[in-house]
């Protein structure tokens, strides 16, 4: 009996790619995405109104099929950051890191001692209710779960040595939408700052031995590899479902010459 081990943790120190598929609808897309064979879902809380109920759901529903769940939570409340890893989720993600101060404060909330100072429960799902001893609950936590940064601001480029060498952080989470909109070219994909500070994100974060992560297609799939990244988000239920009625009402209407 332990904390349960991240199937994302084990992969990325095995030198594996990591799938993650992001979750907009309730706990039967996770059921549906978990038994396909994704690593990890990634449900947010940062856009999405999803109360804790359903979070808990999301996080059943992927458990049942050994798929991690990682929580983009929303800035500013330490019950926001803890509650997630409490209930379970393999992972948080705190969106808009700016600057090592504000790092710093994720690890002081999210890792427990020696690391930082997570406030201590361990009677929810994450410590087994209570039956797990207090010294092997706070070891296997900060081991066995992932806390995420996400880089999505020009701001945060200025500071990113010190924010990837803190202890505590595993991974750097490069967000191209945000960053294109920070740097005054909103859905410019192919702009030389956004290029730069995607490659910059990635190198940071071998450098000081954290993992990468970000979003991308099928298509981009070998070139976010090579430059570096470990932890691919390679789609989404919404777009999918979109796409999916997209192509059947244009099926619907060539058929029927409408």
């Amino acid at each position: 009996m332990g904390v349960r081990q991240s199937r994302v943790v084990k992969k990325l120190r095995a030198g594996e790619i990591v799938t993650c598929f992001n979750v907009h609808f309730d706990a039967q897309a996770s059921d549906i995405a978990g038994l396909n064979g994704f690593d990890c879902l990634w449900i947010d809380r940062e856009h999405m109104a999803k109360d804790w109920s359903e979070l808990q759901a999301h996080i059943w529903a992927a458990r049942s099929h050994n798929t991690d769940v990682m929580v983009r939570v929303p800035r500013g409340s330490y019950s926001g950051y803890i509650k997630p890893l409490e209930m379970g989720a393999a992972g948080i993600m705190v969106p808009h890191v700016m600057n090592s101060k504000e790092a710093r404060n994720v690890v002081h909330t999210t890792r427990f001692h020696p690391v930082g100072r997570r406030p201590l429960d361990g009677g929810n799902t994450d410590g087994n209710y209570a039956m797990l001893d207090y010294s092997h609950y706070l070891e296997q936590a900060n081991d066995r779960t992932f806390i995420v940064l996400q880089i999505e601001d020009p701001e945060a480029l200025e500071e990113l040595d010190a924010i990837a060498a803190l202890e505590g952080i595993d991974m750097l989470f490069f967000g191209p939408a945000d960053f294109s909109q920070g740097i005054g070219a909103p859905g410019d994909w192919q702009n030389p700052q956004l290029l730069e500070a995607r490659k910059m994100v990635a190198e940071t974060a071998a450098k000081y031995g954290k993992y990468a992560g970000i979003p991308t297609s099928i298509d981009n799939l070998e070139d976010m590899v090579a430059l570096g990244y470990q932890f691919l988000a390679i789609g989404s239920d919404v777009v999918a479902v979109g796409n999916y009625c997209r192509e059947l009402i244009a099926g619907f209407k060539s058929k029927v010459n409408r």
